[in-house]
């Protein structure tokens, strides 16, 4: 019951409701699952001390994030409502429809304005994936109205790289659309038990629906959609920021992806979702020492 309904996200990359830093810096990265590997270190500290020790490590992709425009906010008795919005028509991507906002940077006024938000797209062009048209979100960040609207004056119709916003040791919480299963059983939905042979109607089925009253019943476990469903994982740990592709790149490339072209990092353990899905990165308060790798699997 933790996640319900259990119903397919709507895009394929996570929303997010909430996310800011403590200054006028990005609070996002975004980037494409590759696959994963292994890496290996000698730790100088710990019960492992001297010893090799193996992690699993997941493989993301970051292209730069293209800012294609500004959105701004104010309160009122019901919350944050948007006042408007500016698009860089020149870099914004042509496939996405967008309403075209009158005005300038320089027109505007930030009297009752309580934030300003990024409009970012993402560039999945600069990669092999085989997909052009990008992915648009918002994006927040931090700081006063003021110091705000100036590191978005800065960075309108720019990008947004990878050392910006991560770099190694971080403690991170990653964002993704899980891969899609479809329509399922309760047996492998909910990892109900199989019944016996002799059992009456089914044998991979729940033992009773609860009463008749014109309704499916929601704590009961049922058949249906499994997968492609928003989650997060937090505190994943950035072991490595790389700009250096080949130096991870395989023989042919990552199986389901192909090559790295743009830089990397190097999150320990898994991630959601299936090859070239967009995950969402956003900051925490975390922080560890990441470990001197000696050896990475290609």
């Amino acid at each position: 019951m933790q996640y319900w309904p259990r119903k397919r996200s709507s895009k394929s990359h996570a929303r997010l409701r909430t996310h800011t830093s403590k200054d006028a810096t990005p609070a996002l990265m975004a980037g494409f699952k590759v696959g994963m590997t292994h890496v290996a270190f000698t730790p100088a500290k710990g019960m492992s001390k001297g010893q090799q020790v193996v992690w699993p490590v997941t493989v993301v992709e970051f292209p730069p994030l293209r800012v294609a425009g500004i959105a701004l906010y104010k309160k009122d008795a019901y919350g944050k409502q948007k006042a408007g919005h500016i698009v860089d028509g020149d870099k914004f991507y042509q496939r996405i429809q967008h309403t075209k906002t009158k005005g300038s940077l320089e027109g505007i006024k930030l009297e009752g304005i309580d934030s300003i938000r990024l409009i970012v797209q993402t560039q999945p062009n600069l990669t092999g994936i085989g997909r052009k048209k990008p992915d648009v979100f918002e994006m927040t960040i931090g700081g006063t109205p003021e110091e705000q609207f100036a590191f978005a004056k800065e960075k309108f119709g720019k990008d947004i790289s990878l050392p910006d916003v991560l770099q190694e040791g971080m403690l991170v919480d990653a964002h993704a659309v899980t891969t899609g299963k479809g329509f399922q059983g309760p047996v492998k939905r909910f990892g109900v038990a199989i019944r016996s042979h002799k059992s009456e109607k089914t044998k991979r089925g729940p033992g009773a629906i609860g009463p008749w009253r014109g309704g499916k019943m929601t704590k009961v476990p049922m058949a249906g959609q499994m997968g492609y469903h928003t989650r997060t994982e937090r505190n994943k740990l950035v072991i490595q920021v790389g700009n250096e592709p080949e130096k991870i790149n395989p023989k042919g490339g990552f199986q389901g992806y192909g090559v790295v072209k743009n830089p990397y990092a190097l999150f320990r353990g898994s991630l959601p979702g299936p090859d070239k899905r967009l995950i969402k990165f956003t900051l925490t308060k975390g922080k560890e020492e990441a470990p001197a790798l000696t050896y990475i699997k290609q």
